[in-house]
């Protein structure tokens, strides 16, 4: 698990190594931190699906666009 505060609000969220260190790439990609990241995705996400999952989402969305033989 690891914690972060979002729009002033303490939570946390679990993700795998792997997912955690795609999702610091993209950050580092954007040239934002981590924590304005997962921000958007939380404020994005879709109604029902928990924090975690949308990390999960987001990350795997952005695989695909950047490797387009991985979408089938």
């Amino acid at each position: 698990k690891r914690s972060i505060t979002i729009q002033g609000h303490r939570t946390s969220y679990s993700l795998e190594d792997a997912f955690q260190n795609e999702l610091q790439q993209i950050a580092d990609r954007e040239n934002i931190p981590l924590a304005r990241l997962i921000t958007r995705i939380d404020r994005e996400r879709s109604p029902g699906t928990n924090l975690s999952s949308a990390l999960r989402i987001h990350v795997l969305e952005d695989v695909k666009l950047r490797c387009p033989e991985k979408n089938g």
